[in-house]
């Protein structure tokens, strides 16, 4: 599981936001231009809830995954490529503003101004910040439920399938 800045984020409506980013952001774009207004309030939620956070390890990710990629193909350019990763690394990191931009666009384009507002206010609440506290926990836990309930879903479903086979005349 990502880990989310210092204090722990909405881990759930955060993946969900980086999936419509990567599949249905640029559409959304096409299709809906924010009000400054939205944007600003928008920018304010990402800023309010650590959302960013989801996003932080991508430049350093996008730079080492090139870097291994070359060093597989010649293992000697270690040291010069470990000195561009680093170079790269900090040439890109203003471009982080572009990720964050396009994170507000999205809140922006489906929440209207008075829900965005409504949001943020929420997001500053006492029960806001608990839920930005508790509901990485919550996912966290639910998940480890869930693999495990799944697990032994699948071994019950794998038993009636082989004694369904086995009335049928087939072995395994």
């Amino acid at each position: 599981m990502i880990q989310f800045m210092q204090s722990p984020q909405r881990a759930m409506r955060l993946a969900a936001i980086a999936i419509a980013l990567l599949v249905i952001g640029p559409v959304a774009h096409a299709q809906q231009q924010p009000s400054a207004a939205a944007m600003a309030t928008a920018k304010e939620i990402v800023n309010v809830t650590g959302a960013s956070a989801l996003f932080t390890p991508l430049i350093s990710g996008v730079v080492e995954q090139a870097k291994l990629l070359l060093l597989q193909q010649n293992p000697n350019l270690s040291k010069p490529l470990n000195e561009i990763a680093e170079q790269l690394r900090a040439e890109m990191a203003p471009r982080f503003s572009e990720l964050i931009d396009e994170l507000a666009r999205q809140y922006a384009t489906r929440f209207t101004e008075q829900e965005l507002k409504d949001l943020l206010a929420f997001d500053k609440s006492p029960l806001g910040q608990k839920l930005q506290t508790e509901q990485p926990a919550v996912v966290e836990t639910t998940m480890r439920f869930a693999q495990t309930w799944g697990n032994t879903m699948s071994d019950q479903v794998i038993a009636k399938m082989r004694d369904e086979l086995k009335k049928k005349g087939y072995s395994l």
